[in-house]
């Protein structure tokens, strides 16, 4: 890192680790700063950012589904220098169930339709003064049941319709190009097509956030290809 960046980073270690002490986790080994902060001081945390180490512009803020450890709340910063841009990220992790967290839209304003957004697609309630906010909806219609960005919640597109999306060998239609078909797959994380949908008590349907879990840890790892050069004569 620069001698700036390596600035910053420490002004950083310094602010958070005088405030909040052993709570708050800074991360600077790569790509921006990365601060971890506990989810009941998530407005002292931006504060301190904008007012102590000048981090004025405020760019997004989001979510993070972290299956059964909550979710990750995620906002970032940035601070103008001459000639550069310092960018921080800031963090807190809150329960799955009943995920609140209070509103910053006290410190930037513009925090809001980004919280709106969050709140649609992750289910995370934000709160001012204790008291969690009615916010109206954004990008989705409102008899939408649901948020599209929870790894249980499963797209009807993906379960409807043949998945990767491409033609299968055979389906082409094209004279000359038709092979022999074969099996088609389940897209990754989506359960059968007759066990998804609400599930009723007592229903032997799987649970989707199970679904997702499974998923995320059986991933496959492609195979290394050999580079240019090193294949075998």
């Amino acid at each position: 890192m620069s001698t700036a960046v390596d600035a910053f980073s420490g002004r950083v270690r310094d602010a958070y680790s005088a405030a909040f002490a052993q709570s708050a986790v800074v991360e600077d080994g790569f790509g921006p700063v990365t601060v971890d902060v506990p989810a009941d001081r998530w407005v002292e945390a931006v504060t301190l950012a904008r007012d102590e180490l000048g981090c004025t512009f405020f760019d997004w803020l989001s979510a993070v589904d972290e299956l059964a450890d909550g979710f990750r709340v995620v906002c970032h910063l940035a601070s103008h220098r001459p000639g550069a841009v310092d960018h921080l990220v800031l963090r807190a992790l809150v329960p799955r169930q009943a995920p609140v967290i209070e509103s910053v839209a006290q410190v930037f304003a513009g925090a809001r339709w980004h919280e709106r957004e969050t709140h649609e697609m992750f289910g995370v309630d934000f709160a001012a003064n204790g008291a969690v906010i009615d916010l109206e909806t954004l990008l989705l219609p409102d008899e939408f049941e649901g948020h599209p960005l929870r790894k249980e919640f499963v797209l009807a597109s993906r379960v409807a319709k043949p998945w990767p999306g491409a033609k299968e060998p055979g389906e082409s239609g094209e004279p000359g190009h038709d092979a022999p078909s074969r099996r088609r797959t389940r897209p990754a994380g989506a359960p059968d097509p007759e066990q998804w949908g609400p599930r009723p008590p007592g229903s032997e349907a799987p649970n989707p956030l199970a679904v997702a879990q499974v998923a995320q840890s059986a991933r496959p790892r492609r195979p290394v290809r050999p580079r240019r050069g090193e294949q075998d004569d």
